[in-house]
């Protein structure tokens, strides 16, 4: 399949991309612990450093340690971080630190591959940029009228574009959108933007419409040994940031069970232990969209304070309901796995699956069951937090697939027991 995946690249000259025999060694690391040092030790410009203390951030996590001081310097970067661990805050403060605002010049670009991360790679700009009142930053996806998008950036050029590659390529092909004083290019999650092939060409046009000299920046929290290569053909000499191997992706913190029972008792099951558990915010995965809809009807039939989101509703209503989700007007979320990467909730820390996670294959993209299982129960835990992971298993498919989870990141998931201590969670 890497094959076929290499034919359909572009071929680019070689003189534009450095030769992956002159790469660096990647950058190994456990992620565990937080570092000793403060984010005062990246010298990051002051009003950058205002906003971190505002947003109560005083020890970087493992990756920021790692990466921010090489992406402050300019450096391409692929790094490859398990999910919770602040990939987002490290291409955010990054391009804040470096950009000089050129009125009616578009400096950092960052694609991602749905609207609802984009929206919150948006916020996170809105956050970090408080103290740098000329940073204007744009959010572009589809599902929004593209007239609405081209005014904004004829009167009011933003320095900073978010968005999703096809509304992107869009507007660069217009000529409404001008990538050539482009200085920072990220992907976010660009792993499932680059397997996907249809995506994967809109992104190299995109990337030919910027300048030759500017810094890359890729992140995910699964970057497989086949898509790797793909990701070097966008640097120039990265610093290249992975954890050791696929069983240092487990999370810490996060207390992982599993539950054996028929298709026909999950509502009762469900209802039982959101009864016996303390949550903040729960999060519970279904496989279809018309299971969402119905396991919500239900929840709230039995006065359980639910909400759903799913990719059948339009973007305004899902962008609307994650909002009330995230201001915690409501504690829990029934979704499908369109919620099940990047998307960051402080408060959850429980993750019920639900339906267990299985391997999807269509002619764009292939994404393996334990791949999803591991973005989804990363939705607990976020940043070294304590949560609760809890898989519905009613099948022999959904049996296998634990396994394979089990075995490939060494972890034990255990059955769940009568009683869970609340401070293991908690």
């Amino acid at each position: 399949m890497a094959d076929e995946k290499e034919d359909d690249l572009v071929d680019y000259d070689d003189d534009d991309l450095v030769e992956e025999e002159k790469k660096a060694e990647p950058k190994k690391g456990h992620y565990v612990g937080i570092h000793a040092s403060g984010f005062r030790d990246f010298i990051l410009k002051p009003e950058c450093m205002r906003a971190v203390v505002d947003c109560g951030f005083e020890h970087p996590s493992e990756v920021q340690h790692e990466c921010i001081p090489q992406a402050v310097l300019g450096m391409d970067i692929i790094c490859q971080a398990k999910s919770g661990m602040g990939k987002t805050a490290v291409f955010v403060l990054a391009t804040l630190h470096q950009l000089e605002p050129v009125d009616g010049e578009v400096s950092v670009l960052v694609l991602c591959h749905t609207r609802e991360l984009a929206f919150q790679i948006k916020n996170e700009y809105a956050r970090f940029s408080k103290y740098l009142s000329a940073v204007k930053v744009e959010v572009f996806y589809g599902g929004v009228p593209v007239a609405q998008n081209k005014t904004v950036l004829k009167t009011n050029t933003p320095h900073i574009v978010v968005g999703t590659p096809g509304r992107i390529l869009g507007l660069t092909k217009s000529k409404d959108l001008d990538l050539s004083k482009l200085k920072h290019f990220v992907m976010d999650e660009c792993d499932r933007m680059l397997e996907a092939l249809d995506m994967r060409k809109d992104i190299q046009e995109i990337f030919r419409a910027t300048p030759r000299q500017k810094q890359v920046m890729m992140f995910s929290a699964t970057l497989s040994k086949e898509i790797r290569p793909v990701c070097k053909k966008f640097c120039q000499d990265p610093m290249e940031i992975y954890v050791d191997d696929d069983t240092k992706l487990t999370l810490h913190g996060l207390q992982q069970y599993y539950v054996k029972l028929q298709e026909a008792e999950k509502n009762r099951k469900l209802n039982d232990l959101l009864d016996a558990l303390e949550f903040n915010q729960v999060v519970v995965f279904v496989s279809k969209v018309a299971r969402a809809t119905e396991l919500d009807r239900l929840l709230q039939e039995c006065n359980f304070p639910s909400i759903c989101i799913h990719g059948a509703m339009t973007q305004e209503e899902r962008i609307s309901r994650y909002q009330d989700f995230k201001d915690f007007k409501k504690r829990i979320l029934v979704a499908t796995d369109l919620f099940g990467r990047g998307i960051d909730v402080e408060r959850v820390n429980i993750v019920i699956n639900y339906d267990f996670p299985e391997n999807s294959a269509n002619t764009a993209t292939t994404t393996s069951a334990s791949d999803q299982y591991l973005h989804r129960v990363g939705r607990a835990g976020r940043f070294g937090t304590k949560g609760l992971a809890i898989s519905f298993i009613s099948s022999k498919e959904d049996a296998d697939e634990l396994a394979k989870v089990q075995s490939r990141f060494e972890v034990n998931v255990a059955e769940l027991p009568d009683a869970i201590d609340i401070n293991s969670y908690m």
